[in-house]
C-alpha cells in the first residue's frame, strides 16, 4: 500500500464523524465532492463518504448527478447509484434499488440511466443501462427496467410463475 493511500485512510478514519455526520450528512458531503478539485482533500472526503454509505450496504457514485435530495423512505439500505446516473428532483427511492450503468462496450444499452422528476422507484427495482425514465413515472417493486419509459407511465413486474415438482425438500443444515 502506498504511503499516500495509507495517509488518506488514517485521516479519513479520524475525521469520519466530523466530516460526514457533523459536516452536513451524506448529501452535503456528496455536493462538496462534486465541486471540490481533485487532490488529497477530495480523496479523504471521498473515503469518508464511502465509509458512511457502507454502513447501509449502499454505494452512490460521487459523480452521479442528483438534483436535490431524493426521498428515501427506508434510508439508504442497499441503494446503488452508479457514477454516470442522473436523477431528477422529488424522486422516491425505496430500499435495495439499483440504478446502474451498463459498461459492456458494443451493447445496445451501453451507458447510464437518466431518471426524470417526481418518479417513484419501488423496493428492489433495477434500472440498468442507457435508459430514460420520463417525469412522474412509477416503477414497481422488483421490476427490471432496460428500456425507455415515457412520462406518466407505470412499470410492473410479471406475474409469479409456479413450477410444480414431484418431490421437493428444503433442508436447512446447521452445525
Amino acid at each position: 500500500m502506498k504511503l499516500s493511500t495509507l495517509f488518506v485512510k488514517v485521516i479519513s478514519i479520524l475525521l469520519y464523524r466530523f466530516v460526514v455526520t457533523i459536516g452536513g450528512g451524506v448529501w452535503a458531503t456528496k455536493r462538496r465532492l462534486s465541486t471540490m478539485p481533485e487532490g488529497l482533500m477530495q480523496r479523504v472526503l471521498l473515503d469518508c463518504f464511502e465509509r458512511r454509505l457502507l454502513r447501509y450496504g449502499s454505494w452512490i457514485g460521487h459523480k452521479a448527478v442528483i438534483d436535490g435530495i431524493p426521498i428515501l423512505p427506508h434510508s439508504l439500505l442497499g441503494v446503488f447509484i452508479s457514477n454516470g446516473a442522473a436523477i431528477g428532483t422529488g424522486c422516491v427511492i425505496y430500499q435495495q434499488v439499483t440504478i446502474g450503468s451498463n459498461n459492456i462496450r458494443g451493447s445496445s444499452n451501453f451507458g447510464s440511466p437518466t431518471i426524470g422528476k417526481n418518479c417513484l422507484i419501488g423496493a428492489g427495482a433495477k434500472i440498468i443501462g442507457n435508459v430514460n425514465i420520463g417525469d412522474n413515472c412509477r416503477i414497481g417493486a422488483n421490476c427490471v427496467v432496460v428500456k425507455d419509459m415515457p412520462a406518466h407511465s407505470v412499470a410492473v413486474a410479471g406475474p409469479t410463475r409456479y413450477i410444480q415438482k414431484a418431490n421437493l425438500e428444503n433442508p436447512f443444515l446447521t452445525d
